[in-house]
């Protein structure tokens, strides 16, 4: 059914990682520190993080960043040792209780996220970005998976009301400019904006979602809708501010807002998707006769504006010597592919002493994702970089990863 398809593309997306982070995930400098990089982003990184580090004296760094990829495919239930404990394996009954115990009440969440930057520039107080973003976000009920194991028994119900899927991809050209409103002795302050032009690529959010089948002595019965928006092409904006104040020569402070104001409107192929089901008294003699009624549809619907969930990010870090460290505190504002209501902390620290190989490390959780240690190094040369970063779980052992998270950047400073 056209519904059915519409669901497997949101989920392959989700677990094959066609979509992306929009909060500077191709920057292996800052994956490789947890994300904790708002006071150490400068130059083209300044752009994506808080243009305002672009007004602070000797942090408008000129360069090109030849291409940047980050990618981040997680759940919040199973890690890399499970998978390898249970995939193609025969599952006993304590495997499957195993299973179902790791899967939260609130469902199994699916999240990938891909940003891909290339020929990106800073020059002086501007930077220029060309970021290709994808989002996804799906949340299946842990009623499904217990009917899967266990099947149906009397008296039990089947509930997928607070499923959801949520998919987006764009293409951003955005420009960025800092400048420094005062400055006394060590002490600088600086304010900064992207401007950003949207180019949308695809859309897809369930709009409406409920389902529940029951189990009864004289059988089954159960009804549910679906109902989805789609698009594949469509323009928009999008602003980013910021702000960053010197507190001395050691320390820097800011904060920054992506996606102050934003919107994206669809005007291709703009379509509507509606699934229903109801059964009632089913049972194995009569299941085979047409007994369950469901429609589904697909109709035109006008042109329609999302808009992009807004994060506000405040940051402090240590910015001189061999080493330097940042932490930064990240909240979103609403439930949405790429943000979340749930405040995110990251911690994140690098290493010069061997100048041509940083060494980095950070830590981050909350935010509705997963704990988790990361690590990177690179090339760092006078005028070229090459920057690495891999993500494990909550552990240093890639085995307690929930998914796949790395980056790796390029590029030349001038």
């Amino acid at each position: 059914m056209r519904r059915t398809k519409i669901i497997a593309g949101v989920l392959l997306a989700a677990l094959v990682a066609s979509s992306a982070l929009a909060g500077g995930q191709s920057s292996a400098r800052s994956v490789a520190m947890g994300g904790a990089h708002l006071g150490l982003a400068r130059g083209v990184e300044a752009g994506r993080y808080n243009p305002a580090n672009l007004g602070l004296t000797g942090y408008n760094r000129s360069g090109l960043e030849i291409v940047g990829v980050g990618a981040n495919v997680a759940n919040n239930s199973f890690t890399l040792s499970d998978y390898n404990r249970y995939s193609g394996a025969f599952l006993t009954d304590q495997d499957k209780a195993d299973i179902l115990d790791k899967i939260p009440v609130e469902g199994l969440k699916l999240s990938a996220d891909v940003e891909a930057t290339a020929l990106s520039t800073a020059i002086g107080a501007f930077a220029f970005n060309v970021t290709g973003v994808g989002l996804a976000d799906v949340n299946m009920s842990r009623d499904i998976f217990e009917l899967v194991f266990n099947g149906n028994t009397y008296a039990d119900t089947i509930d997928v009301t607070g499923s959801y899927s949520d998919a987006v991809s764009y293409v951003s050209a955005g420009l960025s400019y800092g400048h420094s409103l005062y400055r006394s002795g060590s002490r600088e302050l600086a304010v900064g904006a992207t401007a950003k032009y949207l180019r949308g690529v695809a859309m897809e959010r369930v709009t409406e979602l409920e389902g529940m089948m029951a189990t009864y002595a004289t059988g089954f019965a159960g009804e549910g809708h679906m109902v989805a928006r789609t698009a594949t092409g469509g323009s928009g904006y999008a602003l980013d501010l910021g702000a960053s104040l010197r507190l001395n020569n050691d320390y820097i402070a800011g904060v920054a807002i992506q996606n102050f104001i934003s919107r994206l409107s669809w005007n291709r192929e703009t379509q509507e998707h509606g699934y229903n089901f109801s059964f009632d008294t089913m049972t194995v003699a009569n299941m085979g006769d047409d007994y369950i009624v469901s429609d589904d549809y697909s109709v035109d619907i006008p042109s329609f504006s999302t808009n992009l969930p807004s994060t506000m990010t405040f940051g402090l870090a240590n910015t001189t010597g061999k080493f330097v460290w940042a932490i930064d505190y990240l909240q979103g504002f609403r439930q949405a592919a790429g943000a979340s209501k749930n405040p995110r902390l990251a911690f994140g620290a690098e290493w010069t002493g061997l100048p041509v190989v940083p060494l980095r490390a950070g830590y981050a959780t909350g935010g509705g994702k997963n704990s988790s240690f990361s690590f990177g190094s690179g090339l760092s040369f006078s005028v070229y970089y090459l920057d690495l970063a891999v993500v494990t779980g909550s552990s240093f052992s890639g085995y307690s990863s929930k998914g796949l998270n790395f980056a790796v950047s390029t590029g030349l400073h001038f």
